[in-house]
């Protein structure tokens, strides 16, 4: 049994408590009035679960507290997939309902493996404890963000995005401030009245009070300058698209195609700004599909000797016999050929068929296929002195992925660009949580982020993680705004994460739990 953990209750509260945390967990992220990010609320509600789960009593019953609490939480994060399957794709509502709860519950398998391992290795010092159980969920997340291609969306980090645990996302990223907030919501969970005549308490707050304090000056200094000033290029005008084509219309040869074609045709073609973007499969058409002409128009607009412009346009390419890929093009005056950027991190049944899951995907009606991947480290477009580097949809979600591009500084993007079409999820806290995700790469990399998306949040983000200009989801509609890329040095983050990946990450926890393990092995053998 865990060392000082208070007397477990065998009757339903516990259960009830742990439930109620996760739901807690999940509004945290994106408040379901407002769509605000609640830092605070993330912590509490992390800190009532680690109160539960400390008075368990055991490692079976953690594993079922630790299952209900993530359950409840991504499955309230992501309950949004529901439209995309039921109301868009077709499927019986029971079966969509199922489908979310069945997707959340083996995600949340993760965190009921790591509650009960925090049961059998758990030390009985406070501080220990707190770090231990940091550790045991910095694995959990790490283990959903990548096994079985990854679905991260809610991790806890992405509710800090304003909150002051912002200052960590340049070392450590989104992991490492979900891991930090972990540890001090088991702090809090482990806290009483008596630790206020502690003089350690104290000296122990003293140093997490400094330690922050010296962390926001470095990220001050970083973002805004002390001494020698980081070198910014001249601002570029911007014209951000959002077609706002409805999403049961999209892909539809009748309704939704011909607008498409229509509006961004017309929005292209009279487009004034330096920079142009228009979103995710903005053209829902191969090129070889289109009217004759339309594309080599809105071409010979962009990359005309004297123009001064340059686009970004979503659109899908290929061809039967080469395969189809989810893709951005890229014109601009002095091109030999357009700019060509393919998706690397694709949907599971939206863009490929896992195997075994066919029958799935055929019971619903969504224009699903198997596109091919495109380089993780592929080349930024260079233009007007910038480096433009786009991603696509749920690929900012991958903050370890985008870090490939930063190896090598000299050809480290200065601007990174989303292209969207999240209108499958209806209007939802879907978009909110979305621009988070896009802020905190803001805040990673300290670069801005443009998104451009069909139906929101498109935005402007600057290089501290605010959203400068925005928007309103759901309007058709141009965004006109200025950005200001950044170039030189890149943040600690980029800098470990393009070399190593996220194993110093697995590798800080799995060694706290493994020396975690030892040090309670060694106490509970018999002395010699």
């Amino acid at each position: 049994m865990l060392a000082q953990a208070p007397a477990s209750g065998r009757g339903p509260w516990p259960w009830w408590l742990a439930l109620a945390a996760g739901l807690a967990q999940a509004a945290s992220l994106a408040w379901p009035w407002g769509g605000a990010a609640l830092w605070w609320l993330q912590i509490l509600s992390l800190a009532l679960f680690a109160h539960v789960l400390r008075g368990a009593g055991g490692a079976r019953r953690a594993a079922g507290l630790g299952w209900l609490f993530a359950t409840a939480w991504l499955a309230g994060t992501f309950w949004w997939l529901f439209i995309s399957m039921h109301t868009y794709g077709g499927l019986a509502a029971p079966l969509a309902l199922l489908a979310v709860l069945a997707l959340a519950a083996f995600l949340g398998s993760y965190y009921a493996a790591a509650s009960a391992l925090f049961w059998l290795v758990a030390p009985a010092n406070k501080a220990p404890t707190a770090i231990v159980f940091a550790a045991l969920w910095l694995l959990a997340e790490l283990a959903r963000g990548q096994w079985w291609t990854g679905f991260p969306w809610g991790a806890g980090g992405y509710a800090h995005v304003d909150g002051p645990l912002a200052v960590l996302a340049r070392g450590v990223g989104v992991y490492g401030m979900g891991a930090v907030a972990a540890a001090l919501a088991m702090g809090l969970a482990q806290w009483r009245m008596d630790d206020l005549r502690r003089r350690r308490w104290w000296a122990a707050l003293a140093l997490l009070a400094a330690a922050w304090a010296g962390l926001a000056v470095q990220r001050h200094c970083a973002v805004n300058g002390c001494g020698a000033p980081a070198p910014l290029h001249a601002p570029l005008s911007l014209a951000l698209l959002q077609g706002n084509i409805p999403q049961d219309e999209k892909f539809q040869p009748g309704s939704g195609v011909p607008m498409a074609l229509q509006w961004y045709h017309d929005q292209l073609r009279s487009a004034d700004a330096a920079l142009v973007v228009a979103p995710e499969t903005a053209i829902p058409l191969l090129p070889r599909q289109l009217p004759p002409g339309y594309l080599d128009a809105i071409a010979e607009r962009y990359t005309q000797d004297h123009g001064q412009q340059a686009l970004l346009l979503g659109i899908p390419l290929g061809s039967l016999e080469q395969g189809y890929t989810n893709s951005v093009l890229g014109f601009a005056a002095g091109q030999q050929r357009p700019y060509r950027y393919d998706k690397h991190h694709l949907v599971p049944f939206g863009e490929f068929i896992p195997p075994f899951f066919r029958w799935f995907t055929d019971m619903m009606n969504i224009p699903l296929g198997d596109f091919d991947r495109g380089a993780l480290d592929q080349p930024s477009l260079a233009w007007a002195g910038e480096r433009l580097a786009p991603n696509i949809c749920y690929e900012d979600l991958f903050g370890e992925e985008l870090a490939a591009r930063f190896a090598d500084p000299a050809t480290a993007p200065t601007i990174m660009v989303n292209l969207s079409n999240i209108g499958w999820f209806g209007d939802t806290v879907a978009v909110d949580q979305h621009l988070a995700i896009s802020r905190l790469r803001a805040l990673e990399f300290e670069r801005p982020m443009l998104r451009a998306t069909n139906t929101g949040a498109t935005a402007v983000i600057d290089h501290r993680g605010q959203v400068t200009h925005r928007l309103p989801a759901y309007e058709r509609g141009l965004l006109h705004a200025r950005v200001q890329g950044r170039a030189g040095a890149v943040t600690p983050y980029a800098w470990w994460v393009a070399r190593w990946g996220l194993a110093p990450l697995w590798a800080l926890g799995l060694a706290v739990v493994a020396a975690a393990w030892l040090l309670r092995r060694r106490r509970q053998s018999p002395r010699h």
